[in-house]
């Protein structure tokens, strides 16, 4: 029995043993080797882009100016000059070009280890919903043009909230009302009958008539109404004496009168 415990100290005394120096090997493989290279310094262009605080969700207006802000720092070590900064639309799920945004040219240099941040806008008239943004920079080193990538991020086109107030909308408003206005007249005048207006005749002045004057009467008969002229009287055994053998019998006895008044003076 004392030679079966003995063994049994021995195997347990030998595992621990070989525990403690797997343990030993595996701290010095993870040491780091202070006599091997260091890492190098990544010296490049860092470019970022941010949204205004006053849009948060980084939404996409359609109609309205949305602007970025392009945030640069230069890396390199190098004097280098800063081309342009453009972005694109592209669809997110097949990554097809939609449309090309706009490009702002800069054409200023970039000094080693200066921060700089440039205004980027652009317009919107997508249909609403997401859409994939991409903004890149172009710059110039050592005669060489590179491109950098600024933001490349899935964004939500949205329409503008309408109000009351908008005075594009109120002109648009009013110039579609006087377009319905004048062509609802003008198909009125065209298929409603109109009224006919009633032309008042005037009556032909016709030239004034001269009457002339005889010397029995004094007017001429045919102008005068049958119903209104004097009818003649009738002697018996004699016909009618005319005017002109009235007045010469009564000059005649007049002249006879006159001598007889002569001869008795």
């Amino acid at each position: 029995m004392r030679f079966l415990k003995a063994a049994g100290a021995l195997c347990v005394a030998y595992l621990a043993a070989a525990v403690v120096s797997a343990v030993e090997i595996v701290k010095e493989e993870s040491a780091p080797d202070s006599d091997g290279p260091a890492a190098p310094d990544v010296k490049e262009l860092v470019a970022s882009a941010q949204w205004p605080d006053s849009n948060p969700f980084g939404h996409v207006v359609n109609g309205e100016k949305n602007a970025m802000t392009v945030l640069l720092e230069n890396k390199t070590g190098k004097n280098i000059t800063l081309l342009s900064i453009a972005g694109s639309i592209h669809n997110p799920e097949t990554d097809k070009l939609v449309k090309n945004l706009t490009t702002l040219s800069y054409g200023i240099p970039l000094l080693p280890e200066v921060k700089l941040s440039l205004p980027y806008s652009f317009y919107s008239e997508f249909k609403p919903g997401d859409l994939r943004l991409n903004i890149w920079l172009e710059h110039l080193i050592d005669d060489v043009k590179e491109r950098v990538p600024v933001y490349d991020s899935i964004v939500t086109i949205v329409e503008p909230e309408g109000s009351w107030f908008d005075l594009k909308l109120l002109s648009t408003y009013l110039v579609v009302s006087a377009l319905l206005g004048g062509l609802t007249y003008v198909a009125y005048l065209s298929f409603v009958p109109q009224a006919k207006k009633s032309k008042k005749k005037t009556a032909n002045v016709s030239a004034p008539v001269t009457v002339t004057a005889t010397s029995a009467g004094g007017y001429q008969e045919e102008w005068i109404p049958d119903h209104h002229k004097p009818k003649a009287s009738k002697k018996k055994g004699t016909g009618a004496v005319s005017g002109d053998e009235l007045s010469g019998a009564e000059t005649s006895g007049a002249e006879g009168r006159k001598e007889k008044t002569r001869k008795r003076k």
